[in-house]
């Protein structure tokens, strides 16, 4: 969790001032009168962190950047009403907040998918997971957000709230509680402040976030010492990482299981399945590795955390892509792996089959 930082201005305070000043006040009234150019300006500079802000809302990457695309088009209709008691950025965050609102509200997620690997039984799962529309963040996105000015109230690291644990435990929320939930402890937004955005009370506000930390430690309990995972790029996930591709691509269960922690983690969306548990995960590999079947992996970073483009070996040596995997450090060792559909590597600059070697 992030330590409090007095000296950060919080979301709303940034840009205030500027809000009133010459060039803002400019470009306003410029947007005002039909300028696109003066819009883009007084928006873009906030466009990656709105995106985000929605994709932590809804977990889903091809509905934020729907839904991001809805609030700009609603901020350009609506900038007559637009009276500047805010900072733009504050302004464009309730609109993007309450169209994401809308969003988790209506019964449009994306369904789930039953198990479509040709020759592959898997083992009975240990549950069924209900967050089947959850998709991989791109880095390229993350690290255009990262650098969003925090109130001094959030209590974590951006790159703690952009990981996929964090963004699935959101989905479980209710709605309004994720939405004080990341406004408050993830952007650091007075409770005042939130509670205008969302045509509220400060109690409400207060109530809901309480409710919403107890939800977010039931499903996320915070890791004990020494389980941290390893700093983005360090020595220790480099060896984490080494040591992981090299048993995957060899196929080597034993080594690949002596890797995970004993809880670890295993899910498939859009597909349901859910494993948890060293042995049900090692069983499960053995399947997919059976038959002779290899994969090479094409490393790429998703939700800040290591991922790969998976790619099956064929016959006629042309590699094609299969899905997105990404795993989840804990001190030395993996606790999570989630794989995603060969939809998703695009995203990623990937492409959807690797050339014969």
């Amino acid at each position: 969790m992030r330590e409090d930082q007095p000296g950060v201005e919080n979301g709303a305070g940034a840009g205030r001032g500027g809000a009133a000043g010459a060039a803002t006040a400019d470009l306003l009234a410029r947007a005002r009168a039909g300028d696109g150019e003066a819009f883009q300006a007084l928006t873009e500079p906030h466009r990656r962190e709105l995106q985000v802000h929605c994709y932590r809302m809804l977990g889903s990457v091809q509905d934020a950047e729907d839904t991001l695309q809805d609030t700009l088009l609603a901020a350009w209709q609506s900038l007559d009403g637009y009276e500047g008691r805010a900072s733009i950025r504050t302004w464009l965050y309730r609109i993007a907040t309450n169209r994401c609102l809308n969003a988790r509200r209506s019964a449009g997620r994306r369904a789930a998918r039953e198990w479509n690997v040709p020759g592959v039984e898997p083992p009975e799962p240990t549950r069924l997971g209900e967050v089947v529309w959850l998709e991989p963040c791109p880095e390229a996105l993350v690290e255009g957000a990262l650098a969003a000015p925090l109130g001094p109230e959030a209590r974590y690291e951006q790159s703690e709230s952009i990981s996929l644990a964090f963004v699935t435990a959101l989905q479980a929320l209710p709605p309004r509680q994720t939405a004080v939930l990341i406004l408050r402890d993830v952007l650091g937004f007075h409770a005042r402040e939130v509670a205008e955005m969302l045509d509220s009370t400060v109690e409400s506000v207060t109530s809901a976030l309480k409710r919403a930390r107890a939800g977010l430690e039931r499903r996320r309990p915070e890791l004990p010492p020494g389980e941290a995972p390893p700093a983005p790029g360090s020595p220790d996930e480099d060896a984490l990482v080494a040591r992981f591709v090299a048993a995957y691509e060899a196929a080597d269960v034993d080594a690949l299981v002596a890797l995970l922690t004993d809880d670890v983690f295993m899910s498939m969306p859009p597909m349901p399945l859910e494993y948890e548990g060293r042995d049900v995960v090692a069983e499960f590999c053995r399947g997919i590795f059976g038959a002779g079947r290899r994969f090479d992996l094409v490393p790429t970073r998703a939700n800040g955390q290591p991922a790969f483009g998976s790619y099956l070996h064929t016959p006629g040596g042309v590699r094609h892509g299969t899905g997105l995997l990404v795993v989840t450090a804990a001190g030395g060792r993996i606790s999570a792996l989630s794989h995603f559909e060969s939809s998703t590597l695009p995203w990623f600059g990937l492409p959807r089959s690797l050339p014969a070697r």
